[in-house]
């Protein structure tokens, strides 16, 4: 009995940490969509997302086109209410500038006070001359742990 519980703890922190490592699923806005910039996927650490605790999102994405300025606009969404926006600069992100494969990374801390479950992100990238050049959505989730309860 004790080794079938040893085993079970195993199996299951072996199919957590799995989880935990596997592509995130990535939706182009408009799927017939022809956009200057090709998002190959995305990066979420940790996943789930902690309350409270530094959370990074890393885009995998190529053009043709050489992108020397531009914005990322984001929405969040939580059971398809709007709850946040937010604009970065596209050079704050990643070295610009950009042209073949580039990566785009933001780390940030998400409130404590964050409710746990499933939220949506939609990502624009616009260009210096306003240009969308994607749009992408996916999913994430916020964990029912925060700093909070881990101090």
């Amino acid at each position: 009995m004790v080794q079938f519980k040893i085993i079970l703890s195993m199996f299951v922190a072996f199919y957590l940490r799995l989880a935990s490592i596997q592509a995130t699923d990535v939706q182009y806005c408009d799927k017939q969509g022809n956009y200057a910039v090709k998002v190959t996927g995305v990066n979420i650490s940790p996943n789930p997302v902690a309350r409270g605790k530094p959370a990074t999102f890393s885009i995998s994405a190529s053009t043709d086109e050489t992108i020397s300025e531009g914005k990322l606009v984001l929405d969040v969404s939580y059971f398809g209410w709007h709850v946040h926006s937010e604009t970065h600069d596209l050079c704050a992100g990643t070295s610009c500038p950009v042209t073949g494969d580039f990566l785009i990374s933001s780390s940030q801390n998400l409130p404590s006070y964050a409710p746990p479950g499933s939220y949506t992100l939609k990502m624009r990238l616009v260009g210096g001359s306003k240009k969308q050049l994607t749009c992408i959505t996916f999913d994430f989730s916020i964990g029912l742990t925060s700093s909070l309860a881990n101090s």
